[in-house]
């Protein structure tokens, strides 16, 4: 198994759920209201928490923080710009009229276009993923409060 399946794997799993979830909010008209992409967040909490989990078990002993870290994040990452990819090609190809709905008081008074919401996009999911693998990695790294690391200590 590459060190990258992991990642790949369930990012793509979390970007299919943010996109479906997404699109099950546009068949109701409510994509354009940001309050129900606090949601996502959910999402993306469930999806990189299993993908820790996974990677976890596949090492087994071998377990490193580092890579626990990196799996995590680089999880996130993919789902990430593979979400902001089909957002871009949704707001601009799919339905053009869909930022004018989104944002109808910033995109008159602030001058706002498809690039400043594609970068606010990625940079929340890239924020979100952060802080995720920070608190996950809490969860999922060695404890040093075994009589085996008090061995190692002054």
């Amino acid at each position: 198994m590459s060190k990258f399946s992991i990642p790949i794997k369930y990012g793509v799993a979390i970007a299919a759920g943010l996109i479906a979830y997404f699109l099950i909010l546009s068949l109701f008209g409510a994509h354009t209201n940001p309050i129900y992409s606090l949601f996502n967040g959910v999402i993306m909490a469930y999806g990189m928490f299993e993908a820790v989990k996974h990677y976890r078990l596949h090492k087994g002993n071998k377990f490193k923080y580092q890579k626990g870290f990196m799996a995590s994040l680089l999880t996130g990452f993919n789902a990430t710009i593979i979400f902001t990819i089909f957002f871009g090609l949704y707001a601009s190809e799919f339905n053009p009229g869909f930022l004018d709905d989104l944002i109808t008081v910033w995109i008159t008074d602030y001058n706002t276009n498809i690039g400043i919401v594609l970068f606010v996009v990625a940079v929340m999911g890239f924020a979100t993923s952060l802080v995720l693998t920070l608190a996950y990695m809490q969860l999922f790294k060695d404890s040093w409060n075994t009589k085996e690391a008090k061995k190692h200590t002054l």
